[in-house]
């Protein structure tokens, strides 16, 4: 298996430098990862940086705390998108999901893969704070929606990934959906354990060192 092509090479810290940046498409360049993930301010930067090479540009909507107006997350998308973005992870509104407002996430879903259109869409549904019926709620109102992805978190709330997360969010999803794991991957042991699991994209700050 290929495991550089697994992962998200990532860097969403709120001071993450624009030195920081391009050193982190040089790094997903020599290690030919699937995307780096930068905020949507660090868009157009790394689009320049990684023109004409085999990674693709990552953002995040509405993070992290998923509790954008829907037209903002919407707006943020289109924007993210114009400017080099090849990928999407939008986070829910995850009060809304606990609620029960199921058809409010999944119309905002759906609206924002209106907009990826044929781009690759992940849906961060922030696992730390829900309970296992509500996470398996979030992922059927994402493949329902047509996301092409369910993520475990933002890394920024009181947990991440698990592989029992992990592996619940697969067996919701069937095989043909995408499970990313991201939040607290960090050694090649947790990688293993992630894939074993059913994640097939990985979101972490330790790509090099995993490799």
């Amino acid at each position: 298996m290929q495991y550089n092509k697994l992962i998200d090479h990532t860097l969403l810290k709120q001071d993450a430098s624009p030195e920081q940046i391009v050193k982190l498409c040089e790094e997903a360049k020599e290690f030919h990862f699937m995307s780096v993930c930068v905020n949507p301010a660090y868009v157009p930067l790394a689009a320049q940086q990684l023109k004409g090479s085999d990674v693709k540009v990552c953002t995040v909507i509405g993070f992290p705390l998923g509790m954008n107006l829907t037209k903002t997350k919407v707006e943020e998308a289109e924007l993210a998108i114009k400017e080099g973005a090849d990928e999407i992870d939008m986070v829910i509104n995850v009060g809304m999901l606990k609620a029960g407002h199921d058809d409010y996430v999944r119309e905002e879903i759906r609206l924002l893969k209106e907009v990826a259109g044929s781009r690759v869409l992940k849906v961060i549904i922030e696992t730390c704070l829900l309970t296992d019926d509500e996470k398996v709620r979030a992922c059927v109102a994402s493949k329902e929606a047509g996301a092409d992805f369910v993520k475990t978190s933002t890394g920024f709330s009181t947990g991440g990934a698990t592989a029992h997360d992990v592996a619940l969010m697969r067996k919701t999803v069937g095989p043909d959906m995408g499970v990313k794991a991201s939040g607290g991957v960090r050694t090649h042991e947790d990688l293993i354990a992630m894939v074993e699991a059913g994640a097939n994209r990985i979101g972490t700050s330790n790509g090099t060192k995993i490799l």
